[in-house]
């Protein structure tokens, strides 16, 4: 789907304000007067507040379905660089869309509209589709383990990229890194996350340890 200069303003407003307030505590008034519009422009977009979460997904997972269909038609490529490819691309989106991060969360853990929770799961299975021809392609190579839960193995990526953004200052004072300059320590914490992921995917498709 396509939006146009208006729409990605009135998205990613609304994305910071549902990662601020929650779905339910932001009214389409408020996501109005913040990016600087009429409540009508809102309604001649996208129709509902949750037609404006609908999209929002669109936004922010319709690319990255993109990417990894482009990943898994690049034989220059490995299959297990393209995982490790895909791997770094997702640490990437989580440290650059942390307010995306906390929408989802958001969602998943105590949003209970139905609509809302009918939209994520429909861009989830969309991406997670992709995700299974680039390990398909792998196990046809040989490369891969035959039995793999897809799912599990996603959930552990997603899992604990969350959860280690949500705990980068405890990690950073656990290692004491505290005088470090807040980018060369982001780099070293994204770098070990890719180095552990890495680690627990290799274990999880390969016969390798």
């Amino acid at each position: 789907m396509e939006f146009n200069d208006k729409q990605i303003q009135i998205i990613e407003t609304a994305e910071r304000l549902f990662a601020e307030r929650g779905f339910d505590g932001t009214s389409v008034r408020d996501i109005a007067d913040e990016a600087g519009i009429n409540v009508a422009m809102i309604s001649y977009y996208f129709g509902s507040k949750e037609k404006l979460m609908e999209a929002l997904f669109e936004l922010r997972v319709g690319s990255v379905k993109l990417r990894m269909e482009n990943l898994i038609k690049d034989d220059s490529l490995s299959p297990i660089e393209k995982v490790n490819m895909l791997i770094d691309e997702h640490i990437e989106r989580v440290m650059l869309k942390p307010c995306f991060q906390k929408v989802m969360q958001g969602v998943l853990v105590t949003n209970k509209n139905p609509a809302i929770l009918k939209a994520a799961n429909n861009v989830k299975l969309r991406s997670i589709a992709v995700v299974a021809e680039l390990i398909k392609d792998g196990q046809k190579k040989g490369v891969f383990k035959k039995k793999i839960d897809v799912v599990l193995m996603l959930n552990t990526m997603v899992g604990t990229a969350s959860q280690s953004l949500m705990s980068m200052e405890y990690y950073r004072e656990f290692n004491n890194q505290q005088d470090l300059p807040d980018e060369e320590f982001k780099n070293i914490f994204k770098r070990r996350l890719s180095i552990h992921i890495k680690t627990l995917f290799k274990v999880i498709l390969t016969n390798e340890a």
